[in-house]
């Protein structure tokens, strides 16, 4: 089926996607095989003098890292693993920004055969340490300004059994420095030496919140980097001469996945910007760096959309793609008129990664449609169930967005970490489909569009957020008894969180006690999770049996915020 892309302002023929291609076989065969190795695969396979990625500070000053480097002191770094005991198959964690340090301490990680465990930033230390905890970390390596977050205390165990090295600064205390380690090897280290395991082996374990209970555990094997890499191909268009920058975090899922192990897999140079994000800063990487494919969550776009600072002249973007959230269709209109491209919109979990999107590569562009999140990617099959059984309901009608498992070859996900009972929620009994959690509608011509959550995640900036994690902490607190935990619509951040509080008899919340409690959120949770408002109520909406309905409290919020 052809059809005719007006959104890019070119005529153009356009092919419907089919569940499995030639291409799709052929990386499945390279990561998926028995003698996959991590290593070779990400790094010691491509040229030594190709870069791989180019780090941009703040100031604009950057460094290229290149294979043979990252070859050589990943190497280091194995060996240095290897002498603190890790082996193949334990975790080691990593609470840093986008660095080359970074990147040297994941390929080092790989490297031994280890599983990488990405903590974000933000985290406060109880969800550090649950973290660490829950995947039996042997050690964590951390850069200087964030050490503090895993010393004895404030929810950090003072007996931890991990070991924790710091990077970009002087170790202190029981810390070891990552630097040193790293000096004290060189490249040729037996312990060094590239360790594989299969494509089934375990790579990255990265935990993902629901509405109850705590995080899960997403095991994610060497295998998944064919899915990656075809989505880099198929759904951004990442070609060599591109300059592709993903600006979205490593330590979740779109970030990990697409601005580093996908560029790796596939040996093409990514940028990371060791830097907090800000619009002006922004602008000048996409000039001063010649970036021809931009990724990123649909809040950055509306930050750009919103800054006092014009975009600069002399833009080269060939592509800008968003993920994380759904892309109002505004941001689309203004990106044609502002960057010379529609800003298309892709869809996928820490699951499984990208299964649905607007691709941009040649093979699977098809006309926009404002508001849909585009339509299954080469080696995936998606669908809309009903609601109450497991089968597809007509076009056009709402239900369930689902995956259909043994269509999707790409499927990389069978289940969390030591929580069968989460993993038995995620397919249907016969174990024909995943169910994504998420609702929409499929139109005639196969394009989807996403409705809602049906479990309550809130989805802020591109971040997915768990209510049970933000509850949690606001029940520590002495004068609480009850809280619920919504998102609400916010022009720039798609969703901001609002709690719902009961208090003890006879207490009065006020704006003090409010700011307390988000003040807690922020120190035992996470700095970006906090309720934006805070609602004091004598009760909150409950089933029968107990359950909180929060669907109750957004529509009351909804109708508040429309003034009804």
């Amino acid at each position: 089926m052809t059809g005719i892309d007006q959104s890019a302002g070119r005529r153009q023929e356009v092919n419907v996607p089919v569940p499995a291609t030639g291409r799709v076989r052929e990386l499945l065969a390279r990561f998926g095989s028995a003698e996959a190795c991590a290593a070779k695969l990400l790094c010691d396979g491509h040229p030594a003098e190709a870069v791989a990625f180019t780090v941009v500070e703040a100031d604009l000053s950057a460094r290229d890292l290149t294979f043979g480097e990252l070859r050589r002191d990943s190497a280091r770094c194995a060996a240095a693993l290897a002498g603190l005991g890790v082996g193949p198959g334990d975790a080691v964690a990593t609470l840093m920004g986008k660095s080359a340090d970074l990147v040297v301490a994941l390929l080092g990680i790989w490297r031994r055969g280890a599983v990488h465990v990405p903590l974000f930033t933000a985290f406060a230390p109880p969800a550090i340490a649950l973290r660490l905890e829950a995947s039996a970390a042997k050690a964590v390596v951390a850069d200087v300004d964030q050490r503090h977050k895993l010393a004895p205390g404030a929810g950090m165990p003072a007996d931890a059994s991990w070991r924790v090295v710091v990077a970009g600064g002087e170790a202190a205390g029981g810390e070891l420095s990552f630097e040193r380690l790293l000096g004290a090897f060189r490249g040729d280290e037996p312990e060094g030496r590239a360790v594989a395991l299969g494509g089934d082996a375990e790579l990255v374990r990265l935990f993902t919140s629901g509405t109850t209970g705590t995080p899960k555990g997403v095991p994610v094997p060497v295998k998944a980097l064919a899915s990656f890499q075809a989505y880099l191909e198929d759904g951004l268009d990442v070609r060599p001469e591109d300059v592709f920058w993903n600006a979205a975090d490593p330590g979740w899922g779109y970030g990990l996945y697409y601005a580093i192990l996908g560029p790796l897999a596939a040996g093409h140079r990514s940028l990371l910007l060791h830097s907090g994000f800000s619009p002006a800063l922004t602008w000048q990487v996409m000039r001063d760096f010649g970036v021809t494919n931009f990724a990123a969550a649909p809040t950055v776009y509306r930050s750009l959309r919103g800054a006092p600072e014009p975009a600069p002249d002399g833009l080269r973007l060939r592509t800008a793609s968003s993920a994380g959230e759904p892309l109002t269709p505004e941001v689309i209109t203004w990106a044609e008129q502002t960057l010379g491209v529609p800003v298309r919109d892709h869809y996928g979990q820490t699951e499984h990664g990208m299964v649905i999107a607007n691709g941009w590569a040649d093979a699977v562009r098809s006309p926009l449609r404002p508001g849909s999140m585009g339509r299954p990617l080469p080696g995936w099959s998606a669908e809309v169930l009903h609601d109450e059984r497991d089968e597809p309901v007509p076009a056009g009608t709402a239900g369930r967005v689902a995956i259909k498992v043994a269509d999707s070859p790409l499927m990389w996900f069978s289940g969390y970490a030591d929580t069968p009972e989460k993993t038995a929620e995620r397919f249907t009994a016969d174990g024909k489909w995943y169910l994504t959690g998420d609702a929409g509608t499929r139109d005639q011509d196969g394009y989807f569009h996403f409705s809602a959550r049906d479990d309550d995640v809130i989805i802020m900036a591109g971040y997915r957020i768990g209510p049970f994690d933000v509850e949690s902490v606001l029940l520590q607190h002495e004068l609480v008894t009850d809280a619920a935990v919504i998102g609400v619509p916010d022009a720039l951040r798609g969703e901001v969180i609002e709690a719902f509080v009961v208090l003890r008899p006879g207490t009065e919340g006020d704006d003090t006690l409010a700011k307390e409690l988000q003040q807690l959120v922020k120190a035992r949770f996470a700095a970006h999770a906090y309720p934006r408002t805070v609602h004091f109520t004598d009760q909150l909406p409950k089933t029968p049996s107990g359950k909180i309905q929060r669907f109750v409290l957004r529509e009351q919020r909804r109708d508040e915020l429309d003034g009804h």
